[in-house]
């Protein structure tokens, strides 16, 4: 059995030692081995009632029990990774496919942390395929990147005609709140949406720690917290988009674009607290007008 990220041990001596800074402290492990991780989902529309009707794991990435806070209609589903964290030379990816007419809503139970690492890479990749009439909704809580990682995150969304979407990915560079900046690694980002097909929205980009990036005034601007909600697959009409561009955030700013079945939200400051309350706020708005339900909020949030 692989160690845990608390367990794992530094090389005492020789050339490998060298590698790692004395600095290191056991909760900024390393990778002592590597964890492949993949998760297949898919949704199905049964009667009143969307069900998981598909699971596929391979390592440690799991779901819990499929929950109905909300009625039969939506299935709201936990993603768990039980190690916790994930290290140099990791790899996680996570499949969902939703049938016509289902609706799933899938969370996380905690922030995903990146652990610094000796060199590997670590990987995460999210493929979402939404069918007409389904809807999909990706809701996780924070990404922490620690000082030192080297982490690489795609994803790719792949919406039908008539087929919905809400997501958002909320970033931390280093843990500011124990004083870490993220002055050594380096984060790669790729998103791509694609509706009937057709790419309409393709991002992608290079953290380096402590690069220009991060200190330029048209990039991060200094600020450790970036996040990005796109919904996907309607129409926002102008009622809506004004009361979205009068939500502000409680810390750092925030601003919305509304293109052709498209809305995009970001938000740029220092707290990942200020991020998910933001986002939070505009999933609400959103929600009724795109998806056609009242906006009820994942049990897990709560405890």
């Amino acid at each position: 059995m692989r160690d845990s990220p608390v367990t794992r041990r530094l090389p005492r001596e020789g050339a490998a030692a060298e590698r790692y800074d004395r600095r290191m402290r056991l909760d900024e492990p390393v990778a002592a081995a590597q964890w492949r991780a993949e998760l297949a989902l898919g949704y199905e529309r049964r009667g009143a009632r969307t069900v998981l009707a598909a699971r596929r794991h391979d390592g440690p990435l799991v779901v819990q029990k499929p929950l109905y806070p909300e009625g039969d209609a939506v299935c709201h589903t936990i993603v768990v990774h039980p190690p916790g964290g994930i290290a140099g030379g990791d790899a996680l990816t996570l499949e969902t496919a939703v049938a016509g007419g289902a609706h799933a809503l899938l969370t996380t139970p905690g922030a995903a942390k990146w652990y610094r690492s000796a060199g590997p890479w670590a990987r995460q990749r999210l493929a979402f395929e939404v069918a007409p009439g389904g809807c999909l909704e990706w809701l996780p809580q924070e990404t922490i990147v620690f000082d030192g990682a080297r982490a690489a995150l795609e994803t790719e969304i792949g919406l039908a005609p008539d087929a919905r979407y809400i997501g958002w990915e909320i970033g931390c560079l280093g843990r500011t709140g124990s004083g870490e900046r993220f002055a050594r690694g380096e984060c790669r980002l790729r998103t791509r949406l694609r509706i009937a097909g057709r790419t309409v929205w393709l991002e992608q980009g290079r953290i380096e720690a402590g690069g220009l990036l991060m200190r330029a005034r048209a990039g991060l601007a200094g600020h450790s917290v970036c996040a990005t909600l796109i919904a996907a697959g309607a129409p926002v009409d102008d009622a809506v988009l004004n009361a979205c561009r009068a939500l502000a955030p409680a810390a750092g700013r925030g601003a919305v674009t509304r293109l052709p079945a498209l809305f995009i939200a970001r938000y740029l400051g220092d707290s990942s607290e200020a991020a998910r309350g933001y986002f939070t706020g505009l999933w609400q708005l959103l929600r009724v007008p795109m998806l056609g339900r009242e906006a009820v909020e994942p049990r897990i949030w709560r405890t």
